[in-house]
């Protein structure tokens, strides 16, 4: 049986308000939440590795920002923006967000073609 440890971290205010619905509306908790999640993407790494296969990691360092779409398409050896968000899809990877000045910029050239 696997012995637990508790340990601290920092996670976004509004993202844990959201755990915490999430895990209400599914009678669990946030750190069941929290560890299923954290194993998957262990295993799943850990699997990837085992195989050699580099795909994971290279998805992995897009999901966190490490490689944008068109270095992790080269890397994966896809040509298709649509290819590679169905690849995160099924790696159980969340999308890169986008830094909080390029959405700014977007919100403020959508804002002006309605003024």
């Amino acid at each position: 049986m696997a012995t637990t440890v508790n340990f601290t971290g920092a996670v976004d205010r509004d993202l844990l308000k959201r755990a915490k619905v999430i895990a209400a509306k599914t009678d669990t908790s946030v750190n069941a939440l929290f560890n299923a999640e954290l194993r998957h993407l262990v295993e799943t790494f850990e699997a990837a590795e085992v195989s050699g296969n580099q795909n994971f990691k290279v998805l992995l360092d897009f999901s966190l920002g490490k490689l944008n779409g068109a270095e992790a398409m080269q890397a994966l050896g896809i040509d298709g923006e649509e290819d590679l968000f169905l690849l995160m899809a099924q790696a159980h990877l969340p999308m890169p967000r986008l830094p909080e000045a390029v959405t700014r910029d977007m919100v403020d050239q959508l804002n002006s073609l309605s003024a």
